[in-house]
């Protein structure tokens, strides 16, 4: 399916692209922004997995979650008494 965008500043960055990849062309540059995107994207942690690295240093770190229930003092600071 063809890609059609007519927007002068995506014109304006593909050209800056163009000159700086030194891409013969602008579908060429497209396609290697995009694949260079996706790439860098694939790459990235996620939320969870980033919670997890945390919670496992904190783990070897000897910390552990709490055995008390914070719903009182919570409640307590909202006035829900």
């Amino acid at each position: 399916m063809p890609l059609y965008i007519k927007d002068p500043d995506v014109d304006k960055l593909v050209d800056r692209y163009l000159a700086a990849s030194g891409a013969r062309n602008k579908t060429e540059a497209v396609r290697t922004a995009l694949l260079n995107s996706i790439a860098a994207l694939e790459k990235q942690e996620t939320l969870a997995e980033r919670v997890a690295k945390v919670q496992r240093k904190a783990a070897e770190a000897g910390l552990k979650p709490r055995e008390s229930d914070d719903k009182p003092f919570m409640d307590e600071l909202w006035g829900d008494d």
